[in-house]
């Protein structure tokens, strides 16, 4: 696995430049070689009476600037750049199915297929799907051996939505949940999974939704069920079942959240949860498309909520783990809020005492008390109903 050279940006020394951390940042290429297509939104479908289509809201060009904010951006002297890999079929099959893997490269062979609504493997994809799977394994694996604290594995095609044997929504390949089983293969006892995408990572949570070794916890927009790429509801009473029941957390939000309604789930909601199962791992699942100017989202983060989310996460990953952490990136479609949203994230992560980048846009306006209510709501089901939980108060 080489590794790249560190790139240094030109902001001026600060006091935070005497932080030890660095965010070992995993990213190849090849990734951007994923070609989506254009039309209406993420269709790919051309009306005919229009004179500009859109690209697709995940396209190369997001993941672009979230690659140029980290190189020349303020955060760019706390990052080192290493280079990732193909992921292997042996590892694919340690979360997805032989046969969906299989039905995966029948379609690459043939020159693409759409998989799901808005979810189109196209000549290039699948080389890319490997990429971005093997680059977040790389990651765990560099963290696992004792290189370095925080990684971020900065990959596309994004992966949350994969099932065992389903595409969806825009993925093939779970990254994250491959990510789980490395760690649990290289003696991890417990894996906690924090996922704050605006929709509900319903993949991940399949592939554990047994195991009472992976806690998968969801903040997301109360979006429902979308068809039959994606079953799932996200509603809190998916908790899972057998030894998992319990260990499946959803934490649907009412749109327009904000800041502060975030705040107040993550210390009500999340923290009590990962103080309850003390995990020896972390992982944060990333997408900026929870923030408050992105197309596919009605959420309302603005960086300072980032910021905020990235400390908690630490805070709770110096406790629990050690202080290891892997983020997954995963949506994220403002093409250019999306990178700040980011750039605010990390910053968290790394616990600066002041802001390195100011944002561009917000003021947005928030309503948190829907929010609150809602939490408290969530909070009051969970300790009636998940075993683990019973200490919640």
């Amino acid at each position: 696995m080489a590794e790249e050279s560190n790139s240094e940006s030109e902001s001026p020394a600060t006091n935070d430049d005497c932080i030890g951390d660095r965010i070992h940042v995993f990213w190849e290429e090849g990734m951007l070689r994923h070609e989506t297509g254009n039309g209406v939104f993420d269709t790919g479908i051309d009306p005919g009476f229009l004179d500009v289509l859109e690209k697709h809201p995940e396209n190369a060009d997001r993941v672009r600037n979230m690659v140029s904010i980290l190189r020349r951006g303020p955060i760019g002297r706390f990052v080192t750049w290493h280079r990732g890999q193909a992921a292997k079929v042996n590892e694919l099959t340690r979360f997805h199915s032989s046969e969906y893997i299989s039905e995966l490269e029948a379609a690459d062979k043939a020159g693409g297929r759409d998989f799901a609504a808005g979810t189109f493997l196209n000549p290039g994809s699948w080389a890319a799907a490997l990429l971005a799977a093997g680059t977040t394994i790389s990651a765990m694996k560099y963290i696992l051996d004792g290189h370095g604290k925080i990684g971020y594995a900065l990959v596309r095609p994004p992966g949350h939505h994969a099932q065992p044997t389903q595409a969806d929504g825009y993925c093939f390949l779970n990254n994250a949940g491959l990510a789980v089983h490395s760690a649990l293969d290289a003696g991890c006892r417990k894996v906690a999974v924090i996922d704050i995408d605006v929709h509900y990572g319903n993949g991940t949570a399949e592939g554990f939704y047994r195991s009472n070794k992976v806690l998968t916890v969801s903040l997301h927009m109360n979006h429902g069920s979308w068809g039959p790429s994606h079953p799932q509801s996200g509603s809190i009473d998916e908790l899972g079942e057998g030894d998992g029941f319990g260990y499946n957390l959803n934490i649907p939000l009412p749109n327009g959240s904000g800041d502060k309604g975030y705040e107040y789930a993550m210390k009500e909601l999340v923290v009590p949860a990962i103080q309850e199962f003390r995990p020896d791992m972390m992982i944060l699942v990333v997408g900026q498309d929870s923030s408050a100017f992105d197309p596919n989202g009605r959420q309302c983060l603005t960086m300072d909520g980032y910021r905020v989310t990235g400390r908690i996460i630490r805070g709770l990953a110096d406790t629990y783990s050690n202080g290891r952490l892997l983020i997954v990136q995963e949506g994220g479609y403002h093409v250019t809020y999306s990178a700040y949203c980011l750039h605010a994230t990390l910053e968290g992560t790394l616990n600066v005492s002041q802001p390195l980048l100011s944002d561009p846009i917000a003021y947005y306006p928030e309503y948190e008390s829907s929010t609150i209510r809602a939490v408290d709501a969530i909070r009051r089901y969970f300790i009636a109903k998940a075993p683990f939980l019973k200490n919640f108060d």
